[in-house]
């Protein structure tokens, strides 16, 4: 069995026409991965929202307050870059909480996916960048309260994690860790436990050894308990907003590497499927099942033929 989790609310927000933000996505990514023959059964569907408590683990209380009821003036929102609704704080409490459930189910069975999450542009008192919650940093912080001694959180989005970066930069036992675009959003970078600014146009090759060469050294380095990773596509040749030359090939061997030095290691990792902005849905989709296919071609060989 791998655990997957996912939740139907995730592509039921309404935008504006020509948003740029692809809400379809988690839909279509769940609906692919039951094409190719993923078991209904791998699929946890009702994992609970977060709580304003969890929330509380790393958001001002006056924060969460004004989003919860819709006071945050509109200068605020246009940075978050959603208009507020009462679904979209729903959808966003449950994304949270389906990123704390998904670690949960890894430190049980040793991995496990969310089709959603990686909303790591949010930070103690305000959101950017589509994020309204961190739910790496909540879901870190729930894994300390559990009794998880040291998270590193393996964060390959094409943008920094500049949110996640400031909340633990006084957290010697969450180790945070960023491969990004050196000239991507967002233009101010925070410092990581670990920053890999990476050129324009960086291929498959770099790529791939800036990957291997920064997860070995952090996980020989901390030998964490978790990994959080974010396996965000955005890396991508074809993303509308990713700058790089990734292929779909290379972010195939990214996320196998991932799952394979933590298997060896016997390190529980929860993965997110983070960013990716290809207006194409059906290729967008495809990229983004690439971490499902490495993460079945390491834990559960006998599925990794679905994709063939």
């Amino acid at each position: 069995m791998l655990p997957m989790v996912y939740h139907e609310c995730y592509s039921d927000l309404v935008l504006p026409e020509r948003h740029r933000y692809p809400i379809g996505k988690y839909r279509a990514l769940y609906q692919h991965l039951l094409r190719v023959g993923v078991p209904e059964t791998w699929f946890e569907l009702d994992a609970p929202p977060a709580t304003p408590a969890q929330l509380g683990f790393v958001h001002h209380p006056d924060y969460i307050d004004a989003l919860c009821y819709g006071r945050l003036d509109s200068k605020a929102m246009r940075r978050i870059g959603f208009p507020w609704s009462e679904f979209l704080l729903q959808r966003s409490l449950q994304s949270v909480g389906g990123t704390v459930r998904t670690m949960q189910l890894a430190l049980k069975h040793g991995v496990a996916l969310h089709l959603s999450g990686g909303y790591h542009h949010a930070f103690a008192e305000e959101g950017a960048g589509f994020c309204l919650f961190n739910d790496l940093a909540v879901a870190a912080k729930a894994a300390r309260q559990q009794g998880v001694e040291k998270v590193l959180i393996f964060d390959c989005d094409v943008h920094q994690g500049d949110g996640t970066a400031l909340l633990f930069a006084d957290e010697p036992n969450i180790i945070t860790a960023s491969l990004h675009g050196e000239k991507n959003f967002p233009a101010r970078k925070q410092q990581s436990n670990w920053d890999i600014a990476l050129p324009t146009h960086c291929g498959d090759e770099d790529y791939l050894d800036a990957v291997k060469t920064s997860l070995d050294y952090l996980l020989h380095l901390h030998q964490p308990d978790l990994v959080l990773y974010d396996a965000g596509v955005d890396i991508h040749q074809d993303d509308d907003l990713g700058l790089l030359q990734v292929s779909t090939l290379g972010v195939f061997q990214r996320d196998r590497f991932v799952f394979e030095r933590c298997r060896a290691l016997q390190i529980p990792v929860a993965a997110v499927i983070g960013g990716g902005y290809q207006r194409d849905m059906t290729k967008l989709t495809g990229v983004h099942s690439q971490l499902f296919r490495a993460a079945c071609a390491v834990y559960t060989p006998a599925q990794a033929l679905l994709w063939d």
